[in-house]
């Protein structure tokens, strides 16, 4: 599996700390450096089952800057969501965790970092 973290972000220590404790088998991808493509993005939403504006942190400055709320949330835009994320990675919510079975959690919770440890 591999974890998708900002090091500054407790909810993504958190995460990295219950993996370490149930002896977990994964990599981490600090995604503000190793900035995942918009087909990277793509294929996290897929394994999501989430649209793009699901995953976006639109109370961040750069949200506000693009004007991320007024954005329209349908299949006509989710393609400049996508951009957007891919050219603003701090917009992208964490920690992402890419599990076994081909899915993925947004893993703010313990309950969600075990539900991917589960998979």
């Amino acid at each position: 599996m591999e974890i998708w973290i900002n090091p500054a972000c407790s909810k993504c220590r958190s995460a990295l700390t219950l993996l370490d404790a149930e002896g977990a088998d994964y990599t981490v991808r600090r995604y503000l450096e190793d900035v995942p493509s918009e087909e990277e993005i793509r294929g996290v939403l897929d394994r999501l089952g989430l649209e793009p504006w699901d995953i976006t942190r639109t109370q961040e400055a750069e949200a506000k800057e693009l004007g991320l709320k007024e954005w329209a949330r349908d299949a006509a835009s989710r393609e400049r969501w996508i951009a957007a994320l891919a050219g603003h990675p701090r917009l992208i919510q964490r920690p992402i965790i890419t599990a076994e079975d081909g899915t993925a959690v947004v893993a703010r919770t313990e309950e969600a970092v075990r539900d991917a440890l589960s998979r």
